[in-house]
């Protein structure tokens, strides 16, 4: 419940701190004394946007704070949000006067999203004027799942759901990819086929260079062998016999002057590699053979990697390699893809089969709730002097799965006898609203977890017999809770628990709103002058001493 208010430099409103009860509380004051500024203050707590225009001081900051009590349900919410969890909530809003806003739930800044989620669930306000809320599906399937006890089954219901749309969205985005490999498949294929044609594993390009530089010049690598060949090997002119002899010789100094030792070595050593070097080119000249048919298959390969060096603008075959790997693991993913879509499928099948089971659920319990809720919103409306109104709830199967089942709501209404059923938005007049409003608030009350619960003048257009049972019906919603009315009726007045005045009063030159507690004595007063007007009787005094007993 609200336990405590407190607002500062918001519009008429200077200072303002006010304490709250339990059961009916019951604010009155004159039109225009600033019970919408109040209420103005109390839309901050829920998240409404703050305007400038609302800085009463522009030098100073506007500060709206509400104290509520709260008990261990709402511990789960703190913890989400990584609050310090308190029995007394206190949520705060402040406007700079450069119009900037912040929030703060127990001191701690939090986003409006995580405000509203708070305030919402503890403060309804309602004003005469704000019924488009009733004509909503949200609104109405929410009244009668409080009525029907769906709390349960509505969140295993929207657990699966969630599920559900996951599994679809996932889908959606696999068949996407899908699409999408279907028309590059072929082209990759073609690619990949183009590729592996060539076994790029056991190609070395540097092989094939050095294979085709021997066949383009086949001529003249066995001419210069063969003269490197005949004139190392000449008879005692010959590279190998100079060397031999030469070799020789240095080893002859060597054992003369030690001096000699390492260049003997050395020529030992050139003389070793040299005659290698010769064996090697011998076995060159030997296999170095004119093959037309390979030259043609060298130069064709070559042409082959040019122009696949080209196409997928890379510079060797390693990266041809790289590229077809690429390929292979695209094509692949292709039928992995089809597997994870069935797979998928198959899960969600599963999934809408227990959606449907679910639905159905909540919805013939909803069907089984309505005859009862429908006979307990008439009464109210018999009390309220609507005795020939009809009310009723149709309920139809939808296409698709919402928030609320498989099907649609519409809640329908007629106030006067021989006619048809209408839709809610359409048959409720400007005299019925707040009546009817009232009634459904109640049910809200008699069957669900309400929060602080404000309304705002919906006794407007009534009066006697019609406004004492008004009191009465409010006076019964409040038992156990806290109902905060603003009202001009004495009869709603007389029924509060504890009364407070909205006045305005110019202070220093400057008009301000102000709000107090009533005395017994001064609720007498204010309730007679509901009654009688500014002329204050006896006679209003006398009934509002007598409305006050009732």
């Amino acid at each position: 419940m609200l336990a405590h208010l407190h607002i500062e430099n918001f519009a008429l409103i200077k200072s303002l701190d006010l304490r709250l009860y339990r059961g009916l509380q019951v604010i009155t004051g004159e039109t225009g004394a600033g019970k919408s500024i109040l209420l103005g203050a109390l839309r901050m707590i829920l998240g409404v946007r703050a305007e400038q225009k609302n800085i009463a001081d522009t030098q100073q900051k506007t500060i709206v704070e509400a104290t509520f009590e709260v008990d261990q349900s709402y511990k789960p919410f703190f913890k989400k949000n990584e609050l310090d969890f308190d029995t007394e909530c206190l949520i705060r809003r402040e406007i700079s006067p450069s119009g900037k806003s912040r929030a703060f739930i127990n001191d701690t800044p939090v986003t409006l999203d995580v405000l509203k989620d708070l305030s919402s669930s503890l403060l309804d306000i309602h004003s005469q004027f704000e019924t488009s809320k009733l004509f909503t599906e949200d609104f109405q399937f929410s009244l009668l799942d409080s009525v029907a006890r769906n709390a349960e089954r509505l969140s295993l219901y929207r657990d699966t759901l969630k599920v559900w749309n996951n599994l679809k969205s996932q889908l959606k985005h696999l068949h996407e990819n899908k699409a999408k490999l279907m028309a590059e498949r072929e082209y990759h294929l073609f690619l990949l086929h183009e590729l592996e044609n060539l076994n790029l594993d056991d190609i070395n390009e540097q092989e094939i260079l050095y294979e085709l530089e021997n066949q383009e010049n086949i001529e003249s690598l066995t001419d210069l062998l063969s003269q490197i060949i005949a004139r190392s090997e000449a008879e005692e002119v010959g590279t190998v016999a100079n060397m031999t002899d030469a070799n020789h010789k240095l080893k002859k100094l060597a054992e003369i002057s030690g001096s000699f030792t390492e260049l003997s070595g050395r020529m030992e050593s050139v003389a070793v590699e040299f005659k290698d070097i010769l064996q090697e080119l011998e076995e060159r000249a030997s296999t170095l053979e004119r093959d037309p048919a390979r030259l043609e298959e060298l130069l064709s390969l070559q042409g082959q990697l040019q122009q696949l060096f080209t196409k997928h603008q890379v510079k060797s075959v390693e990266e041809l390699i790289l590229k077809r790997d690429e390929l292979r693991k695209n094509t692949q993913s292709f039928d992995s893809i089809e597997e994870e879509i069935a797979t998928l499928e198959l899960l969600r099948e599963t999934q809408e089969k227990k959606l449907k089971i679910e639905a159905s659920e909540l919805s013939k319990a909803r069907k089984e709730a309505i005859p009862g809720f429908n006979s307990q919103l008439e009464k109210t409306f018999a009390r309220l002097g609507l005795a020939k109104a009809r009310f009723d709830i149709k309920l139809e199967e939808d296409e698709k799965f919402t928030l609320y089942g498989k099907e649609r709501i519409q809640y329908v209404f007629q106030a006067n006898a021989g006619y048809g059923l209408l839709p809610l938005s359409q048959a409720i007049s400007g005299g019925e609203r707040s009546r009817v409003m009232l009634a459904i608030k109640k049910m809200m009350a008699d069957h669900a977890e309400l929060p602080t619960l404000i309304l705002d003048e919906i006794d407007s257009g009534v009066s006697g017999r019609v406004a004492e049972e008004i009191g009465i019906v409010m006076q019964e919603m409040s038992i156990g809770r806290q109902l905060i009315v603003i009202t001009h009726q004495a009869q709603v007045a007389a029924k509060g628990s504890h009364q407070y005045r909205v006045e305005k009063e110019e202070i220093e030159g400057i008009t301000q709103s102000r709000i107090r507690p009533l005395s017994t004595e001064e609720r007498r007063t204010e309730i007679a002058q509901l009654i009688s007007g500014n002329t204050l009787t006896e006679a209003a005094l006398q009934q509002a001493e007598e409305l006050m007993k009732s």
